[in-house]
C-alpha cells in the first residue's frame, strides 16, 4: 500500500440545523465560485460525485431540497449557465439511459432545468469498456487542460478544477475511491477504472486522488447519522493513530486549494462527543 500521507489544507466544517439550511447555503457557495471563477477564468469547471449529493441539486425531490436550489430562482437566472462546463468526478459505466448513471439522474434533476450548453457537459463513453472509457475521459480533460479551459494545478501538472464537489459513504469512501482500494495509490492517472466496487455496478470510472487534490475548491457533503461515524473520524481521528487509506475521505487535502465540509446535525452528530458542540449555521 503506498504511503498516505496528510498534508495540511485550508478546511472549513459548516454543520446546519438540517438539510433544507444545507442545501439553501450550497447553492449559495457554488453560486459564488462560478461567479469568481467566470469573472477571473471566462468559465467555471464543476465536477460531481454521489448520487445523494446529486439529488441535492434537485429541486422537485422536496424530501432534499430546501426554497433556494441553483435550478430556480434566484439562480436560474442569476447564475451564467453558459460558461459553466461540467464533468463527474465518478461514473458507474452503464448506460446513460440506465437507472444507475450518474448522468442520467444529473440530467434529470438539475441538467434538464438550467442552460447548460450541450457541448460543455462531458460525460463517459458509455459504448466503451470502462478501462477504455476512462482513458478517453482523461484524454478529454488533457486536451481541456491544454487550452486552459480547465487550469493546471501549481504544484504538477494535474487539471485544476474550479470545484470537485463529493458526496460521502458510511465507509468514508468519496467519488468511487473505496478504502484499502489500490486506486487510491495512483498517482500519474488522472481518472482510471475499478471493477470490483464494494457497491453495485462493481465497474466505475473515477477521478484519482492527485486530481481531487489539485481542484481550487473541494466541498465534500455528508447527511444523515449513517455517516457520522465516517466524518467524526475524517474530521477529528489523532492522524498518527489512523490508517488514513482506511478511510478514503481523509485523503482529500487540496494542494493549493479550499475543502469545505457541509454537513447537517445528523451527520455532525459525533462530533459533538470529541470536540463539543460544533457551531451551527
Amino acid at each position: 500500500m503506498a504511503n498516505c500521507g496528510e498534508p495540511e489544507t485550508r478546511r472549513d466544517l459548516r454543520v446546519f440545523e438540517d438539510k433544507y439550511e444545507l442545501t439553501t447555503d450550497l447553492a449559495e457557495y457554488i453560486s459564488q465560485l462560478s461567479e469568481s471563477s467566470v469573472n477571473d477564468r471566462g468559465c467555471f469547471t464543476v465536477a460531481l460525485s454521489g448520487r445523494s449529493l446529486i439529488r441535492l441539486l434537485d429541486i422537485s425531490e422536496r424530501t432534499y431540497c430546501g426554497c433556494r436550489k441553483l435550478s430556480e430562482a434566484p439562480y436560474k437566472k442569476t447564475v451564467d449557465w453558459t460558461k459553466w462546463y461540467v464533468f463527474w468526478a465518478d461514473e458507474r459505466a452503464v448506460a446513460k439511459n440506465h437507472v444507475d448513471s450518474n448522468y442520467k439522474l444529473t440530467k434529470d434533476v438539475f441538467l434538464s432545468k438550467v442552460s447548460i450548453l450541450s457541448n460543455h457537459i462531458f460525460s463517459i463513453n458509455d459504448n466503451a469498456t470502462v478501462e477504455d472509457a476512462a482513458r478517453e475521459y482523461e484524454f478529454t480533460i488533457r486536451q481541456l487542460v491544454k487550452v486552459r479551459t480547465i487550469g493546471v494545478s501549481e504544484s504538477n501538472d494535474c487539471p485544476k478544477f474550479d470545484l470537485i464537489l463529493l458526496g460521502l459513504g458510511p465507509d468514508g469512501h468519496v467519488a468511487s475511491l473505496f478504502p484499502h482500494h489500490p486506486a487510491l495509490e495512483l498517482r500519474e492517472e488522472w481518472v482510471t477504472y475499478i471493477t470490483d466496487s464494494p457497491e453495485p455496478p462493481p465497474e466505475r470510472i473515477t477521478f484519482a486522488l492527485p486530481v481531487i487534490n489539485s481542484a481550487s475548491n473541494v466541498a465534500i457533503v455528508a447527511i444523515g447519522e449513517e455517516n457520522a461515524m465516517a466524518v467524526q473520524l475524517s474530521i477529528l481521528t489523532d492522524d498518527g493513530k489512523f490508517d488514513a487509506c482506511s478511510l478514503p475521505a481523509r485523503l482529500i487535502r487540496p494542494d493549493n486549494g479550499k475543502l469545505v465540509w457541509f454537513l447537517d446535525a445528523l451527520a455532525a452528530s459525533a462530533l459533538n462527543d470529541n470536540n463539543g458542540e460544533p457551531d451551527k449555521l
